[in-house]
Order: C-alpha cells, then sequence, then structure tokens
C-alpha cells in the first residue's frame, strides 16, 4: 500500500474516533427525562424519609463508577464533621443558582480537599528526598492542606453567592422597569412577567422564570413570590417580590410599586457608589504620595544638586 492509502486511513479512522467522541459527549450531556419533567409534577409523592431516599444517576464513566462509592463515603464523614452547617449550604446552594444537594455540595468539597493534598503531597515527596527528617511534618501539612481545601470550597460558594446577587442588583432596576411598563399597557402580571422573561437574560431574569413556572403549574402568584422572597438573600429584592405579592392579593396599582421599587434600587446603587467612593478615596492618594510626589520633589531639587556640586571647589 502506498503511503497515500496509508494516510487516508489514518485520517479516516481518526475522524471516526472523533466522531464517536463527539457524540457520546453529546449524550451525556442531554438532560435526563426525569430531570426535565419531575419539576413539573410538584404532587407526586415522596418514597422514604427525605431528600436522601431520591435514587442517584448511574455513573457515566468508569472513574465514576469505582471512586464514586469512595467520595460519598468521604462526603458522609464530612457531613458528619460539618453537619451543623446543612441549612446554611442548603440557602447558599439556592442563593446562588446552583442545581445542586448538600450531598453534592459536599463531595465538591471531599474533591478540592484532595486536590489540596495532592499537590502538598507532591511537594512533601520532593522534599523528603533531600531531607528525610521532615515526613511527619509533612503528613501534619497534608492533613491540614486537605482541611483547608474543604473550607476554601466553602468560602468559594460564599463568592458565587455575592457574585450572584451583585448581578441581581445590577439588572434589577431594568427588569422592574420592564414589568411597570408591561402592566401599565394593560397586561396581567403573569403575561407581563413572561414577556419580561422571554425579553431578557440573567441572574434574576432565572430566577423570575422558575416563579413563572410554579405559577403555571398552579401555585397562586403571591404565593410565588413569596416563596422568591423568603429564597432571596437581598433585602431589595424581597420587598421587591413582597410589593408583588401584595399588589396582586389587595388589587393596587402595580405599575406604581413597580416604579417605586425600581427608584429606590437605582438610589441604593447610588448610596453605596457614594460610600464605596469615600473608602477608595485613601487609596487613591497612594498612587499621590508615593509616585506623584517623589518625582515632582527630585525635578525641583535635582538641578539644584547639580548646580552646587559644580560650583563647589
Amino acid at each position: 500500500m502506498t503511503p497515500a492509502v496509508w494516510g487516508a486511513l489514518l485520517g479516516a479512522t481518526t475522524a471516526a474516533g472523533l466522531l464517536l467522541v463527539g457524540f457520546r459527549v453529546a449524550a451525556t450531556r442531554r438532560p435526563q427525562l426525569d430531570t426535565r419533567v419531575l419539576p413539573y409534577l410538584r404532587d407526586l409523592p415522596r418514597s422514604g424519609p427525605g431528600p436522601r431516599a431520591v435514587q442517584t444517576a448511574p455513573p457515566r464513566s468508569v472513574v465514576a463508577a469505582v471512586y464514586g462509592p469512595l467520595l460519598r463515603s468521604a462526603a458522609d464523614a464530612v457531613e458528619r464533621v460539618l453537619g451543623g452547617g446543612s441549612t446554611s449550604v442548603r440557602r447558599r446552594l439556592e442563593r446562588a443558582g446552583l442545581d445542586r444537594t448538600v450531598h453534592d455540595f459536599r463531595v465538591e468539597q471531599v474533591l478540592w480537599g484532595l486536590a489540596a493534598f495532592a499537590l502538598t503531597a507532591a511537594y512533601g515527596v520532593l522534599d523528603a528526598l533531600g531531607d528525610p527528617s521532615g515526613v511527619a511534618s509533612s503528613a501534619v501539612l497534608c492533613v491540614v492542606a486537605f482541611a483547608l481545601g474543604v473550607l476554601a470550597r466553602d468560602s468559594h460558594l460564599s463568592g458565587q453567592v455575592r457574585s450572584r446577587e451583585r448581578r441581581i442588583l445590577a439588572e434589577f432596576p431594568t427588569v422592574a422597569e420592564l414589568l411597570a411598563l408591561s402592566v401599565a399597557a394593560g397586561e396581567s402580571p403573569v403575561a407581563a412577567l413572561d414577556r419580561v422573561v422571554r425579553r431578557s437574560g440573567g441572574e434574576l431574569s432565572t430566577d423570575l422564570a422558575r416563579v413563572l413556572a410554579a405559577v403555571r403549574t398552579g401555585e397562586p402568584v403571591s404565593a410565588a413570590f413569596d416563596r422568591l422572597a423568603a429564597a432571596t438573600g437581598q433585602p431589595l429584592v424581597a420587598r421587591f417580590a413582597q410589593g408583588i405579592a401584595v399588589a396582586v392579593e389587595r388589587g393596587t396599582p402595580l405599575a406604581d410599586v413597580l416604579h417605586a421599587q425600581a427608584a429606590d434600587v437605582r438610589e441604593a446603587g447610588r448610596r453605596e457608589l457614594i460610600e464605596v467612593a469615600a473608602r477608595r478615596e485613601v487609596f487613591m492618594m497612594v498612587p499621590v504620595v508615593f509616585l506623584v510626589l517623589p518625582v515632582t520633589v527630585l525635578f525641583a531639587f535635582w538641578p539644584g544638586v547639580v548646580g552646587l556640586s559644580l560650583t563647589t571647589p
């Protein structure tokens, strides 16, 4: 066979392998049927005492099948040690918009801890090659690194919550104004909510889409917004949801309420910007005092120093 034929065969084999990999990745990323259907079947009875009775999906890879039970056991151990914060973790997962359970989060904490443990263990092995007497201290450092990795994932979750809530506050005035314009044009609250959700994209739009899905499954509008107010960690968003719920229940003008909410958020953002600028005023003086001022003094006095050195005998 000629080299051209061999090249064609190798190219065809590589292309077939890449196609198989692409099809497999697409198949694994496709959402399962229960994931798409169960959120809309809210009245189904659950078997077992709680969320732990829900059956987990089968592992999608050999690594997950081999190490999955070990990771779940380690996550259970972390849950027993840090079990007092399960309620806080569950609430922060909801506020961060992450579709995970507390057990899944504990597994992620174990993975972060194992990554920190592996890095520290690699450094300890390299250090032990030169000085074998530091094995005990390296083992202690590995344990400390594992604990720090577990805590780092918890801190990262808090950072995700703060980042998402900042994005919600940034887009809140626009969403509130769009809702007010739709209601003032004569649409019902549900129709206005549907229009805003379809026309916008963002974290607050995602929360409003969940509210709209709950309303379409039969939940009252006021109850859905009350649940949004209870789940959010932002007082402004909670007041916005409570205001809509009260307006729907009592029949008060909803457009005026939404305009007032948007104005309050813009005023709060303006005040926060002024406060941040006041706190950063000292940091703004650092380049002036330590960079601009010394250069100015140098340019002012350096010619005189040179002149004195030239005129003195």
